[in-house]
């Protein structure tokens, strides 16, 4: 197994397991403060909760080690066909893969879960050192954190599973090629995927309005939002090798018409899955942000706007909110963490893959100044389109997820979104130091390789 074509899924699977096994680990301290029946009934509540966060950030992970997987394996199609060519079947390479996810899995839950136990129990001491908690026998682990651990194990194989599908479309004849990539006019081809894609798409936006007319009546409209923006955004997922291109093409126009910025461009939408594999986490994790963070703003308007709400009740109200909005942020800021982390590395390990394309381009005639900016152009064209589309998707998903529960509650009727701009501000900029953290180690990379050794036959 190649370390560091693993690396990213290495971190990745250990933050998912860290942020799992600290949360439940938090979960049993809590149970311990409160002792008894009430400690386990409180404790009950709160891994209901957790459930839902530990499921976000391993569902991310999962996104971000197939597309990871997918790139790794499309860097080695030649290697592959080689293989091929001498006998190897495709199962067995593609079993040689799914070990390989199998043993990132189990390395980086052991790593994650190991170090949220002793930070959990480092805190702990500290805390109770310091006089802020009491100095009671607190479990030092929590028999429980088993389970975030095996969570992450299994979804790492299952992405490293449907990352190697590529293993079968690779022929011998592709050993005389580098990597291999569909290029847009396949991905347009794929009829039953495209369909598939656009009736789950069409039909959740379908269910989330209908979310928010049933939530004019009744909070259960919630269920049915829920379900449409569940049912929707997979279709947006599965179908980003469609949607990607045509975002990446706006953006990329948007650069400028230097030789690098049209490279860029053009680069990005030539092979959409490579381009969407590199930037459909990030969209994940923007999306929940904005979501969380608009939902929230949405409820504070409606509160303002509410019948039979005093000020003190809405102050009160308002203050809950921003407490436990805070909270929530911070639990779901994680997932968005674990997507920058997996593009940082598709960036890094497609930059790997084009050796011979860059040194092409050195060869006739670009500066490494040309190559450096192209690869950081690619960047923030690609952190630009996953961060507004993101931004997109949780203006509705956030503006229908507080419509749908409150409407008939605050009886407000249908209240405009509310568009969190200094969340939106810090989210942009969090994105253009994402972009030029991204492209700064490929970039040098790609600039540190002699045209001469880069085109070499291999």
């Amino acid at each position: 197994m190649r370390i560091r074509e693993h690396a990213s899924s290495l971190v990745v699977s250990a933050l998912s397991a860290f942020f799992g096994t600290g949360l439940v680990q938090a979960t049993g301290l809590i149970a311990d403060l409160f002792g008894g029946n009430e400690g386990e009934q409180v404790r009950t509540a709160l891994l209901s909760v957790a459930t839902v966060f530990i499921g976000l950030a391993v569902y991310t992970g999962a996104v971000v080690t197939a597309n990871t997987f997918g790139t790794i394996i499309a860097g080695r199609s030649r290697t592959i066909a080689l293989l091929r060519l001498v006998g190897a079947s495709a199962a067995r390479l593609r079993r040689s893969v799914a070990l390989e996810g199998l043993a990132v899995g189990a390395v980086g839950a052991v790593l994650g879960a190991a170090a949220a136990v002793l930070a959990a129990n480092g805190i702990v001491r500290w805390r109770v050192d310091a006089g802020d908690l009491p100095d009671i026998a607190y479990r030092v682990i929590d028999p429980l954190v088993v389970l975030p651990m095996l969570a992450v194990v299994a979804t790492t194989w299952l992405a490293s599973v449907v990352g190697s599908r590529r293993v079968l479309e690779v022929t011998p004849i592709q050993a005389t090629a580098g990597a291999q990539e569909p290029p847009v006019e396949a991905a347009r081809r794929r009829i039953v995927r495209n369909a598939i894609a656009a009736v789950l798409a069409l039909g959740g936006a379908a269910l989330l309005g209908l979310g928010v007319v049933v939530g004019l009546v009744s909070p259960l409209g919630l269920l049915v939002a829920f379900l449409g923006g569940i049912v929707s955004f997979t279709g947006i997922v599965l179908g980003a090798y469609l949607v990607m291109p045509a975002t990446l093409g706006f953006v990329g126009r948007l650069l400028g018409r230097s030789a690098p910025a049209r490279l860029a461009a053009a680069n990005a939408v030539r092979y959409p899955e490579r381009s969407t594999r590199s930037t459909i986490g990030l969209v994940i994790g923007v999306t929940l942000v904005v979501t969380f963070a608009v939902a929230a703003s949405s409820y504070a308007s409606m509160l303002g706007v509410a019948d039979g709400l005093s000020e003190e009740q809405v102050a009160q109200s308002n203050r809950v909110l921003a407490i436990t909005i805070g909270i929530l942020s911070a639990l779901v800021g994680f997932s968005a963490v674990i997507a920058a982390v997996g593009m940082v590395n598709n960036l890094s390990l497609v930059v790997l893959q084009r050796t011979r394309e860059l040194g092409l381009l050195r060869a006739l005639g670009f500066t490494g100044r040309q190559v450096r900016g192209m690869i950081v152009a690619e960047s923030m064209q690609m952190v630009a389109a996953a961060v507004g589309l993101g931004v997109l998707l949780g203006l509705v998903y956030g503006w229908a997820a507080a419509q749908s529960l409150l409407a008939s509650i605050l009886r407000t009727g249908i209240v405009l979104p509310v568009v969190p701009w200094p969340l939106l501000g810090a989210v942009v900029l969090g994105g253009a130091v994402l972009a030029l953290a991204a492209s700064a180690a490929p970039a040098r990379r790609a600039i540190a390789v002699s045209p001469v050794r880069a085109l070499e036959v291999r």
